[in-house]
């Protein structure tokens, strides 16, 4: 599913235009965004939660030429689901 039929679905279910409900998608994953690069953890009720974690630096191979080469520490963004999600997709 596209951003565009996201909020398409978005706006059909509240009752609002297309527009504002991008607009609000817009403000959601922003927020988001920057509660992330602060590293907070951001829990939704029946959806999961959003939390970064620190990665060390490793070796890894490269697939092409199968040369060793170190992979840089860096954060990345982990989501583990709610129960209820996890219960519905089932």
């Amino acid at each position: 599913m596209t951003k565009a039929e996201f909020t398409g679905k978005i706006a059909e279910h509240a009752g609002i235009s297309k527009r504002e409900a991008a607009r609000v998608l817009d403000v959601v994953t922003g927020e988001l965004t920057d509660l992330l690069l602060k590293e907070q953890q951001i829990t939704l009720s029946g959806l999961g939660t959003f939390k970064t974690n620190k990665r060390r630096a490793r070796t890894g191979r490269n697939p092409r030429t199968g040369k060793a080469m170190m992979i840089p520490a860096h954060r990345i963004v982990k989501f583990n689901p709610a129960k209820a999600l996890k219960e519905a997709v089932r």
